[in-house]
């Protein structure tokens, strides 16, 4: 059997913009498509006039069939999970005793679990025992994904056959899926640049220009390269679209919830009024990967002012003048 035919229907776990998103990038893939989400209206508006309430201009091929039932999801022979990681725990759970063992499951979530510091592929693995974990990562937002714009994204698993596999029959004319078989490295990039991004914000919210952002963002990028060797991830991956490649994204564009949290912090908004109802994942993902750090003897200084400012230990002026006043060292 190839390939194409093992894995014609794809499960997509996640009504929200990126779900819809992938969904339409598997549908112009070749496959099958059931997309599942929890609320019942959304799927019957998107059942009934094709159109996703949470990506407007968006209009779902008839390959893909929007689902409120958990259970349909069963006819899928691999799932994506759209799902945020700090909500990933309990519908893994849910899943684990909807749908059958061994179906490959990959993460489309950016961000370390907070209250346990498990990475995506951790969680899977715990809740959902039966599935094969995976990580689908890199910078895109779903936006140019559902317009059909040329993106590029890293997929990860252990088994690097069945990581090859799914990026194959995942890529289309205008998404180019890698493959590898560094999960962790794939995840540490996509958690780390999200905090770099509140930070890459938070420059640009102060009005310290294009400069210091540059700075700032290299700088945070050898953050991720200490914390990423310490868990002895490939040098390559964090200098892949998952790693640079995200990092670049994200911390340079206003579309990057992220980047737009960072910015309202630094033109004097709280933290609770500069998520504006929206979900940055590096909001919760700064103070665990911080502390991470910390045990591990990581310096992280510029995750550390992230977290700082988020709990609000500190503002964000006295944060970056602390990052400004440390001594003076050899680049690395």
């Amino acid at each position: 059997m190839t390939p194409s035919d093992r894995f014609a229907t794809i499960g997509v776990a996640g009504g929200g913009a990126f779900g819809a998103a992938l969904a339409l990038a598997a549908a112009r893939a070749g496959r099958r498509v059931i997309l599942w989400a929890r609320d019942a209206e959304a799927v019957a508006i998107m059942r009934e006039s094709r159109a996703v309430p949470r990506l407007p201009g968006a209009t779902l091929p008839e390959s893909v069939t929007p689902v409120a039932e958990m259970a349909a999801l069963s006819q899928a022979r691999a799932l994506i999970l759209a799902v945020p990681t700090q909500a990933l725990r309990p519908v893994c759970a849910d899943l684990a005793r909807a749908l059958p063992a061994g179906l490959p499951a990959i993460s489309a979530a950016k961000g370390i679990e907070q209250k346990s510091g498990l990475f995506t592929t951790q969680i899977v693995a715990e809740l959902w025992p039966g599935a094969v974990p995976a990580i689908l990562s890199g910078p895109s937002f779903a936006a140019d994904i559902a317009r059909g714009l040329p993106t590029a994204l890293t997929l990860a698993a252990s088994d690097a056959a069945l990581a090859q596999d799914l990026a194959e029959v995942l890529s289309s004319a205008s998404l180019r899926i890698y493959h590898s078989n560094d999960p962790r490295g794939v995840e540490i990039g996509g958690a780390a640049k999200n905090v770099l991004a509140i930070a890459a914000g938070i420059a640009i919210g102060l009005g310290y220009g294009e400069s210091a952002r540059a700075a700032l963002v290299a700088r945070g990028f050898a953050e991720l390269r200490r914390f990423g060797e310490a868990f002895g991830v490939q040098s390559e991956t964090l200098m892949g679209l998952s790693g640079l490649g995200d990092v670049v994204l994200s911390c340079a564009s206003a579309q990057s919830r992220n980047f737009a949290y960072g910015l309202a912090l630094g033109q004097g908004r709280s933290p609770a009024e500069a998520a504006g109802g929206k979900l940055a994942e590096g909001a919760f993902t700064a103070a665990i990967l911080a502390e991470m750090a910390q045990a591990r003897q990581i310096e992280t200084p510029i995750a550390e002012a992230v977290a700082a400012i988020i709990a609000g230990e500190v503002g964000v002026r006295e944060a970056v003048a602390g990052l400004l006043a440390r001594p003076i060292r050899a680049e690395n």
